[in-house]
């Protein structure tokens, strides 16, 4: 384990941020233990007819357990109409809520208002429900800033509160409050994230909250995707935290960085199991630094005794769950839910080869933008693998 930085705030607290390296990475061994299943044109059937849906979260209890909604599973996630070129999605997004019942998806619309969010977009985050009061927290990113032309790809994490309406045909969240930034890069451990132009995949990282709170102590973090602020290299990818105190929340050192190595650490999440604290990310393998060893699209992790680390890769490469060789862009944006059930949404599926510069038409055609079939994980101290 390599230890970058340490941080001694008090006797309760130290902290050290772990590095996930090149000679991990040269270690993943493909296996039907690591592979995520074939989806088929059964499962990539779109759950919402003419929408897009991708990265998703379930409404949790706070100790991370999915609500009991209605007699199902409360979702959010990023949506928008379809486009002839799904990638146009992301300047688009907006949270929308749908619910999980009996094996259906049910449409229940936008989850913010029109003229909330203080960006251009809605990114991912993460939601909780206080079942006592009904208020639902949401922690999102927004991208951008309302009414900019061209859209920037700006980020920064709020939070809104609201409260669940059960009084319909669908559930509902409403009586918004006014977004609040939770926490802002600080431009020392963090980019500040302000820029104008990027595509997809090399932007850099200030996004996706993520809300964990620590069985042993009842103490609650954010954890976020993020980029190096101290690193001059084009691929800085980290994992940031911050930690509730009394005032707010308080900006850590980042838990894990990948510093010369993959540029984007994405939906970084943590799921307590065992007495232990396993951190999980998503990435895909054109993220990954050029001349450097690199890993399948998939969700990769890592494990370690406390919620602030050190932490070491599971299975010594990082690797959990990557997309089968054949069908490399399958599916994407993993999300470990209880009982280590693991959740994603299709991409681009069954294109046996093809590329979209011979085959235009696949770049519509087999885009999924609907939720993945699901799989379970087991968790056995610093090995993970699918059941």
């Amino acid at each position: 384990m390599i230890v970058s930085d340490t941080l001694d705030r008090s006797a309760e607290l130290t902290f050290s941020t772990s590095v996930w390296t090149a000679a991990q990475v040269a270690e993943i061994a493909v296996s039907a233990a690591n592979t995520v299943p074939l989806v088929t044109a059964e499962a990539a059937t779109p759950a919402l007819e003419n929408i897009d849906l991708w990265d998703s979260w379930p409404l949790q209890t706070p100790d991370g357990v999915r609500a009991d909604v209605a007699g199902g599973t409360l979702w959010f996630m990023l949506s928008a109409a379809q486009q002839a070129d799904p990638g146009d999605r992301h300047g688009l997004a907006r949270i929308r809520l749908v619910l999980e019942r009996d094996g259906a998806w049910l449409d229940c619309g936008r989850a913010l208002p029109d003229g909330l969010n203080p960006g251009s977009r809605e990114w991912a985050g993460s939601a909780v429900w206080d079942a006592a009061s009904g208020v639902v927290t949401l922690y999102f990113t927004a991208a951008g800033y309302s009414g900019e032309e061209p859209q920037s790809f700006a980020q920064r994490l709020f939070e809104v509160r609201g409260t669940l309406d059960l009084s319909g045909a669908l559930p509902a969240i409403i009586n918004w409050s006014a977004p609040v930034e939770s926490v802002a890069a600080d431009g020392v451990h963090y980019m500040i994230v302000n820029q104008r132009e990027g595509q997809p995949g090399f932007i850099k990282a200030f996004r996706d909250p993520a809300f964990f709170r620590d069985p042993a102590d009842g103490q609650e973090y954010l954890l976020f995707t993020a980029s190096l602020a101290a690193s001059d290299h084009g691929f800085n990818g980290a994992i940031g935290i911050a930690r509730k105190e009394a005032g707010g929340w308080a900006l850590l050192p980042p838990l894990l960085h990948a510093d010369q190595l993959n540029n984007e650490l994405e939906r970084a999440h943590m799921v307590a199991q065992d007495g232990l604290y396993y951190l999980f990310w998503s990435t895909q393998r054109r993220v990954f630094a050029p001349g450097v060893p690199s890993g399948p699209n998939g969700l990769y992790g890592a494990v370690g005794e406390t919620p602030l680390g050190p932490f070491r890769p599971l299975n010594g490469s990082g690797l959990v769950a990557g997309n089968p060789e054949q069908e490399p862009i399958q599916c994407y944006s993993w999300w470990v839910l209880d009982g280590l059930e693991v959740a994603s949404f299709v991409d681009h599926w069954g294109l046996e080869g093809r590329s979209f510069e011979d085959h235009p038409s696949l770049l519509r055609q087999q885009f999924g933008g609907t939720p993945a079939p699901r799989f379970r994980l087991v968790l056995e101290g610093d090995k993970a693998e699918i059941a």
